[in-house]
């Protein structure tokens, strides 16, 4: 027959895991990954070894204290990833992550992590995100919501971007501080239309060189000046599209 002493002492350590835990999401919160274990363990009013006892590792708390988080954007996603209006509803994610993240700098820099991170290395819930997201924006893009020269490197890097330049501005206060200005500017910047900016495209190989409107491979010249465009379709596109920027399309050359 038990004693009766075993029960509180598990009791004792799921308490005290409990407080360490919420210590770190606060921490982690506010100062992101350069908070030092011996304030987590201040805050949770336990001793450093207690906060080593249950994470062997700051890497380890970190895990746990934002993997949830992480996983909510990405069921999220998931459950967006049918709905009707892709574009709007891939806009509106956006928003809401920006909105939701940008004040906690433990998630930004777990987002941020999950953004430089190859397929192999990148832990599993920020990989999971990265492909909830990615069908959010195929989609919008199928949609002609979302203009197709961006990949999901990109979304990526620009959520980041923006959830630090949010929290910035917020923290600055005034005129300045108004929030999901940021926001509103990367989802602009993301919209298909006829007169964004064009990306510049890294060419594949040292000498090749890419069609001024598809992006296409285009063949060097042997003699004379490089090549723009791929073929005379691309050319007259180009062609029309310089003319409609003037005013109007000009005429034929006589």
């Amino acid at each position: 027959m038990s004693d009766g002493r075993a029960a509180p002492s598990r009791a004792d350590a799921r308490r005290n895991r409990a407080l360490v835990l919420q210590a770190a999401r606060s921490a982690f919160e506010e100062q992101g990954l350069g908070v030092p274990l011996g304030e987590i363990a201040r805050r949770a009013g336990v001793g450093a070894g207690t906060v080593y006892r249950h994470f062997p590792s700051k890497e380890a708390l970190f895990r746990a204290s934002i993997v949830d988080r992480i996983r909510l954007f990405t069921d999220t996603a998931r459950d967006l990833a049918d709905a009707e209006d892709a574009g709007g509803v891939f806009f509106r994610f956006l928003a809401s992550v920006v909105r939701l993240a940008a004040r906690d700098k433990g998630l930004c820099d777990a987002l941020e992590a999950a953004g430089v991170s190859d397929g192999e290395t990148q832990r599993v819930p920020e990989r999971d995100f990265g492909e909830a997201l990615g069908v959010l924006l195929v989609r919008a893009q199928e949609a002609g919501a979302v203009r197709k020269d961006v990949g999901l490197d990109d979304v990526r890097a620009l959520l980041v971007g923006c959830m630090s330049m949010e929290r910035r501005r917020t923290d600055a206060g005034g005129a300045a501080g108004a929030p999901g200005r940021m926001t509103a500017l990367m989802c602009d910047g993301l919209r298909a239309g006829r007169t964004v900016t064009k990306l510049p495209v890294q060419a594949a190989a040292r000498n090749e060189t890419r069609c001024g409107e598809c992006g296409a491979p285009v063949v060097a010249a042997a003699t004379g000046r490089p090549a723009r465009y791929c073929g005379g379709a691309c050319r007259q596109k180009a062609h029309r599209a310089r003319g409609r920027a003037r005013g109007g399309i000009p005429g034929p050359r006589r």
